[in-house]
């Protein structure tokens, strides 16, 4: 596997592996904005045989904070730990811009979905904590909450 900063053409593989995971990433809107902010933001991809199977988009808020604001990985691929590699190259690439912390918005676990329960025990076993839940952010019925690491 390699990864490698997005080129200016493969943004469109990064919409397939959106779309194909609806439990995610099923709201059009959204997904409409994502599009826009892969293009704007930073953002690295995994190649495996030089095939995208997984993105990570970055926003960074001020010289010692960054935001996963967005990880896809096909289904296919998941539980290979591209997720967690993924992870360790922007951790990698942050730390030697002396950044200090690194954080991402889920849905809560007051919202009983399963799937974000799993994107929850990702974060929490690639060494994120929970900091607060943000009920305000995305509406009363998709809770949100900050996980955040030290880096």
């Amino acid at each position: 596997m390699e990864i490698l900063k997005l080129n200016e053409n493969e943004h469109i593989e990064c919409e397939k592996i959106l779309r194909s995971l609806p439990e995610w990433f099923g709201i059009e809107s959204a997904i409409i904005d994502y599009l826009n902010d892969i293009k704007n933001m930073i953002t690295y991809v995994a190649k495996i045989d030089n095939k995208i199977v997984a993105f990570i988009t970055l926003n960074l808020h001020n010289k010692y904070t960054a935001e996963i604001h967005l990880m896809a990985i096909y289904r296919e691929y998941h539980n290979r730990k591209i997720g967690t590699k993924l992870i360790q190259y922007i951790e990698n690439i942050l730390k030697s811009k002396n950044y200090e912390y690194l954080y991402v918005k889920t849905l809560s676990d007051s919202h009983p979905d399963i799937n974000y329960e799993k994107t929850r025990f990702f974060y929490f076993s690639n060494g994120f904590r929970p900091i607060q839940e943000i009920k305000e952010l995305w509406g009363e019925h998709n809770p949100c909450l900050l996980m955040i690491k030290k880096i």
